[in-house]
C-alpha cells in the first residue's frame, strides 16, 4: 500500500470516528493502546494492523474491503448490534459553558497583564484560547469550556460580548477605549479580584505559562501564531473549533509531554 493510500484510509477512519460520535480516547480504550496512537494512526504516521483493523471495522461499521477501495463514501448506518461495541457518550470534544468560571478566569488573566498596553481585546482574546486548549490537550478535559469560533482575526469565545457586558453592569470590570499605536485599543480593566478558589492549581499553572509565554506578544503577532495552530487551520471560516484537534499538534504548538512508548 502506498503512502497515499495509507493517509487516504487513516482520513476515512478519523471521519467514520467523528460521525459515530466517538473520541480518540474512546477508540484507544477499545484498541487498547495509548491515545497518542490513535492520533498518529489518523495521520496515517502509524501502521494500523490487521487485527486493529477488524476490530475498527465492528465498532465503526464499515467493509474493509470497501474502506480500502477507490470509490469508498463515509456513510453512517443506523446502529446494529455489530456497531454497539463502545458505549454511547457524549463527545469529550464537546465543550459547556461554565460562565461564572469563566469570569474568574478572565478577571485572573486581567489582573495578571494589568499595566501591558499591549493586551487589548485581540491579544485578551488568545490568552483565552490557548489556555483553554492547552489545557484540554495536556488533561482531555475542559478549562472553561467557553467555544471558539474562526473568525478573520483568529479563534473568538463565543458569548463573550454578553460576559463582559455583564460583567460591566455589574461593576466587576471597566471598558475603556485608548489609542495604541496609532490604534484605537478597547481594553478591560478588572474592578475586583478573581476567586482562585474557581480554578485547580493545574488550571492556574496552564493559565501562568499560557501568560509568561504569549502575554507581551503584539495583537499581531499572536494573531498570526494562532493561525498555524491546528486545531484552526482545520476550521473553516465562521465554524467553531473542535477542541480535539489538538492532538494533531507538532511543536512548537502541542505542549503535552507524552510518555515514552505512547
Amino acid at each position: 500500500m502506498t503512502k497515499e493510500a495509507d493517509t487516504k484510509t487513516a482520513s476515512r477512519i478519523a471521519r467514520l470516528r467523528r460521525g459515530k460520535g466517538y473520541s480518540q480516547q474512546d477508540i484507544a480504550r477499545f484498541l487498547e493502546i495509548p491515545r497518542s496512537s490513535v492520533t498518529q494512526m489518523e495521520l496515517g504516521k502509524r501502521n494500523i494492523s490487521l487485527k486493529e483493523l477488524r476490530k475498527l471495522s465492528k465498532v465503526l461499521g464499515f467493509s474493509i474491503d470497501q474502506l480500502l477501495s477507490e470509490d469508498f463514501e463515509v456513510e453512517f448506518e443506523a446502529e446494529t448490534e455489530n456497531n454497539k461495541s463502545l458505549p454511547k457518550q457524549e463527545r469529550i470534544s464537546i465543550p459547556k459553558m461554565q460562565t461564572d468560571k469563566f469570569k474568574h478566569i478572565l478577571l485572573y488573566i486581567l489582573e495578571r497583564c494589568a499595566g501591558k498596553p499591549n493586551v487589548g481585546e485581540t491579544v485578551l482574546y488568545k490568552l483565552l484560547y490557548f489556555s483553554d486548549f492547552n489545557y484540554y490537550e495536556i488533561y482531555e478535559e475542559h478549562l472553561s469550556g467557553a467555544r471558539y469560533k474562526k473568525l478573520p482575526y483568529g479563534p473568538v469565545p463565543q458569548r463573550l460580548d454578553g460576559i463582559l457586558r455583564q460583567m460591566t453592569e455589574k461593576g466587576q470590570v471597566q471598558r475603556i477605549k485608548t489609542e495604541y499605536h496609532g490604534f484605537l485599543q478597547t481594553r478591560y480593566i478588572p474592578l475586583q479580584k478573581a476567586d482562585l478558589r474557581k480554578m485547580s492549581a493545574a488550571e492556574k499553572d496552564v493559565i501562568d505559562k499560557v501568560l509568561e509565554r504569549f502575554s507581551d506578544w503584539s495583537a499581531k503577532k499572536i494573531s498570526e501564531y494562532s493561525h498555524n495552530d491546528k486545531p484552526w487551520k482545520a476550521t473553516q471560516d465562521n465554524e467553531y473549533i473542535d477542541y480535539e484537534m489538538v492532538f494533531y499538534r507538532e511543536p512548537p504548538y502541542s505542549v503535552r509531554e507524552y510518555e515514552e512508548g505512547e
